[in-house]
């Protein structure tokens, strides 16, 4: 079992309206909850540490593409983050104190920090969830340019967004508009944990996906699909009155749903149990 104390502060930190929530506290509340031993303080200490270099160093004239280019080198030149690409489901990429112990994380973890820097040196930015790889771009109409932290952030522009998409799916992949819309933090910290949730599925960790979907659930309280999957963890659990509670709100929600047959067949073997 992780710790709660983590957890708990997570909620209260999601529970503010979405444009207060602090995104790198949120992520690393989350990080104690498996790090207990961490300083949050510290973590934000050295994010401010790093944009105050950052901003030493922006030109006069602020253009997009200069300040990007000063974050750019600052970032993946002088501190050698970088994208983990030959251990990529290493739940640590999705620590954000791990990410910044070692400058190396995903798409999305390195996104949080590159937003994090963005934002302290009054450059906005916002997260672009991409299908199957994170971005980030200025935040304002028509920015026409997108950075791509794991790539040492690279600029794409939107045929370059296309040419990735199909690269990632080794197949040809049509740009959709909605492909590129921005998405707020509750959305981020979410797809941050559905990472890791199905990492520590994949090892059969179900105490840990257990605090996960709690904290996925902290965001969206109301998601079906979530309150679904804690049910089937609590029935794996053999937690027969909890994953009876959730499996009949599911039903209730979606009763039309694909696998409302299997989930029925469920709550009907506990029945006899």
């Amino acid at each position: 079992m992780t710790n709660q104390i983590g957890w708990r502060k997570f909620a209260a930190e999601v529970n503010n309206k979405n444009q207060t929530i602090d995104l790198a506290r949120a992520s690393l509340y989350y990080a104690q909850a498996e790090y207990p031993n961490i300083d949050i303080n510290e973590y934000l200490n050295r994010l401010d540490e790093i944009a105050q270099e950052i901003a030493a160093n922006l030109p006069l004239e602020r253009y997009p593409l200069q300040v990007i280019k000063t974050i750019n080198h600052y970032l993946f030149d002088r501190l050698d983050f970088r994208g983990n690409s030959q251990d990529y489901y290493n739940p640590d990429n999705s620590y954000l104190n791990k990410v910044i112990d070692r400058f190396t994380g995903i798409p999305i973890t390195l996104a949080v920090i590159y937003l994090e820097i963005a934002k302290r040196v009054d450059f906005p930015m916002i997260g672009i969830g991409m299908p199957g790889h994170f971005l980030i771009r200025p935040d304002f109409e028509d920015a026409g340019i997108f950075v791509d932290a794991f790539n040492q952030g690279e600029i794409l522009f939107e045929q370059d967004c296309e040419a990735k998409l199909s690269q990632l799916y080794q197949q040809p992949v049509k740009l959709e508009p909605h492909f590129l819309n921005p998405v707020n933090n509750h959305q981020i910290l979410a797809r941050m944990l559905i990472n890791l949730k199905h990492i520590y599925l994949r090892h059969r960790q179900l105490d840990k996906v257990l605090d996960i979907v709690e904290g996925i659930l902290a965001l969206f309280p109301h998601n079906p699909h979530e309150i679904r999957d804690r049910g089937l963890l609590y029935y794996e659990m053999a937690r027969w009155q909890e994953a009876t509670v959730d499996l009949k709100a599911y039903l209730k929600t979606l009763p039309d749903a694909e696998d409302a047959p299997m989930i029925q067949m469920l709550l009907n073997k506990i029945c006899n149990l």
